[in-house]
């Protein structure tokens, strides 16, 4: 079964990946190592999805937020690589906008994590950072980048 295969199963489609509205790219590649600028929870019709985890959203909706960062991260890579078969994640780097108190951003981070070795297998596996942070753009409850090899 191919990577979108997988994908369709889930009940996911990868998004179309948009223009930055600021002043960077989606990705560079240097050689066969491309870094994916950080990806937020946004909604097809370009919204984004917004809350504090542990004052205005709970763990399971900043999870959600989370894999839809996933599935951002995987269109990027798609675009970069040209499919998503020849993709092996190496590091993903998982910011959660949190109260001081708050202390599961690994569990938030999972849900990212989870669906990137669902849909790619063994590529998907990678190491990993999950921390807190006191506020994030457009008040998104979570952020994420990664970085991943273009394989022969």
């Amino acid at each position: 079964m191919t990577p979108e295969e997988k994908l369709a199963s889930l009940g996911h489609s990868l998004p179309v990946v948009g223009k930055p509205l600021f002043s960077y790219v989606p990705f560079r590649r240097d050689g066969n190592t491309v870094y994916i600028s950080g990806q937020v929870p946004r909604l097809p019709d370009g919204s984004v999805i917004k809350g504090k985890v542990g004052e205005e959203m709970d763990v399971e909706g900043a999870r959600k937020a989370a894999e839809l960062c996933a599935l951002h991260l995987l269109a990027v890579a798609k675009v970069a690589a040209g499919s998503l078969e020849k993709v092996e994640m190496l590091k993903v780097f998982g910011m959660v906008n949190a109260t001081p108190s708050f202390g599961e951003q690994p569990k938030v981070i999972d849900a990212c994590s989870n669906l990137l070795v669902e849909v790619l297998g063994e590529n998907g596996r990678h190491a990993r950072s999950a921390v807190g942070m006191g506020s994030l753009p457009s008040n998104v409850p979570v952020e994420i980048e990664a970085v991943f090899r273009i394989l022969p």
